[in-house]
């Protein structure tokens, strides 16, 4: 799908998107709780649907009323289906499911996308190498079989925090204790911070006995729990970002105590407003895109602890660099910092791509709301933020869906 986009100011109230983050979480603890949980305000974005979908593969049932999600739990442990656990191609989903199903002996299944499963799994690799557990992956379908064992773990900080959420949910479920150690540095803590959240609102103990050294209990239970998810700050901030560029937005919904890491997104907006400056996004790699595209708009600015954008849906560094280009402004990329240098930002002469990224597609229509233009593969937005181009259409957005349906 092409979206065409004129230039124009946006204006009115709008409630923030649910958070994606905190909504896998809460269905997963939902789906290995006895009982029956109830998850309301969930949007269903693709990778939503997909951690919906791999619980019921795991034997875990739900129906849906509107935005709530009635969910009856699985001891992940006793699978013994032949059914595959299809994450698309949501990163959490894979991350998240990985241990889960390596609690019990039977052989599981997980897949996805080509460029999914391309993604580092090495921590968990050397996990099962270490304990004799089958872990094989073979055209794009990956093979696990179990049971972990508890003890101790040490895991490095600074690769993504889904290996150490994966772990989080799962080491309660094994029979004896275990205690997680993360070695420093230590980034993207507030994802831990979030999930540590989920797991107490279902009645799972994780004990902090240091700053980066964990307690679990073994022989937990899940209890089920009626829970909401609050509204995202990651989505919000492209919402925020036009009022950067002459547009009235207020975005409601926000928890101003929430523990997602991507709240910082104003301060940074209305510095980068105002001066080139440099910000560590390392706790905050999901706000790369915005950013780039508010420090081109603005006067630039330098970001560092970018060196894990490569792996997320696409190269975000380079993907950013190719198309804001083609807007007329320069990108250099280090190993761990990117530059976006001052400029004149211009229509771009042929097509912007969206990488089959859901927030390259969102940032560069901050972008194209300034100077116009067409975003080829659109419908990425699919991925965390369906509504999102609806939603701009009633802010006053001039934007024109061209070919299929979202």
């Amino acid at each position: 799908m092409q979206v065409s986009i004129k230039p124009s100011k946006l204006k009115g109230k709008i409630m923030a998107p649910p958070s994606k983050s905190m909504a896998h979480r809460l269905l997963i603890c939902a789906g290995l709780s006895r009982g029956e949980s109830i998850v309301s305000g969930v949007s269903f974005s693709k990778d939503i649907i997909a951690t919906l979908n791999c619980l019921k593969a795991l034997g875990a049932s739900y129906k849906t009323e509107n935005d709530k999600i009635i969910i009856k739990g699985v001891n992940p442990a006793a699978y013994s289906g032949k059914e595959i656990l299809n994450c698309n191609e949501c990163g959490s989903t894979l991350r998240f499911m990985i241990p889960i199903c390596m609690t019990g002996k039977s052989e599981v299944k997980l897949t996805g996308s080509s460029v999914l499963m391309a993604r580092p799994l090495g921590i968990y690799e050397e996990i099962a190498k270490n304990q004799n557990l089958g872990f094989n992956l073979s055209n794009d379908v990956l093979s696990v079989c179990g049971p972990l064992s508890a003890g101790n773990y040490k895991i490095s900080g600074n690769i993504s925090s889904q290996f150490i959420s994966g772990l989080l949910f799962s080491l309660p479920l094994l029979k004896k204790d275990s205690t997680l150690e993360i070695i420093p540095p230590v980034e993207s803590k507030p994802y831990i911070d979030m999930t540590l959240e989920a797991l107490s609102s279902f009645g799972i103990n994780i004990e902090k006995r240091s700053e980066n050294i964990y307690f679990i209990k073994g022989n937990q239970s899940y209890k089920a729990a009626n829970v909401n998810v609050e509204g995202d700050y990651s989505n919000a901030a492209f919402l925020e970002a036009f009022n950067l560029i002459g547009s009235d937005v207020e975005v409601s919904g926000l928890n101003p105590q929430s523990l997602q890491g991507d709240r910082v997104y104003y301060e940074m907006f209305y510095k980068l407003k105002n001066s080139f400056c440099t910000f560590d996004i390392a706790d905050c790699p999901d706000l790369a895109p915005v950013l780039f595209s508010v420090a081109a708009l603005c006067h630039g600015g330098k970001f560092t602890g970018t060196k894990r954008l490569k792996w997320k849906e696409c190269n975000r560094g380079e993907a950013m660099k190719e198309e804001l280009s083609k807007c007329g402004i320069e990108l250099s990329i280090d190993e761990n910092e990117i530059t976006v240098y001052p400029g004149k930002v211009k229509s771009p002469e042929i097509a912007i791509s969206s990488h089959n990224d859901h927030r390259i597609a969102m940032a560069m229509s901050v972008v194209l709301s300034v100077v116009g233009g067409i975003i080829d593969g659109a419908e990425a937005v699919n991925k965390s933020y369906p509504d999102f181009y609806d939603n701009i259409k009633k802010l006053g957005g001039e934007v024109e869906c061209i070919g299929m349906d979202k």
